[in-house]
């Protein structure tokens, strides 16, 4: 089932703005976990759980107008 949506670019910048913070943020979080950096680290965190909650309100988004199942 596809779901149609009028507003098809904001859902598609959302998942791929999600992903992109997802990697970003692995990687930062990687680089001061390795280096001790607690500045580094914190981005790192911080750009995982901006990532997340991208991809939470895309799905959120995207779910409704779907019928119970």
């Amino acid at each position: 089932m596809v779901a149609q949506t009028s507003d098809g670019y904001v859902l598609l910048t959302k998942k791929l703005g999600g992903l992109f913070a997802i990697i970003i943020g692995c990687l930062l979080t990687a680089v001061g976990v390795t280096f001790e950096s607690t500045g580094t680290t914190i981005l790192g965190v911080l750009f995982l759980a901006l990532g997340a909650a991208l991809l939470v309100l895309k799905i959120i988004r995207r779910n409704q107008g779907a019928p119970p199942a």
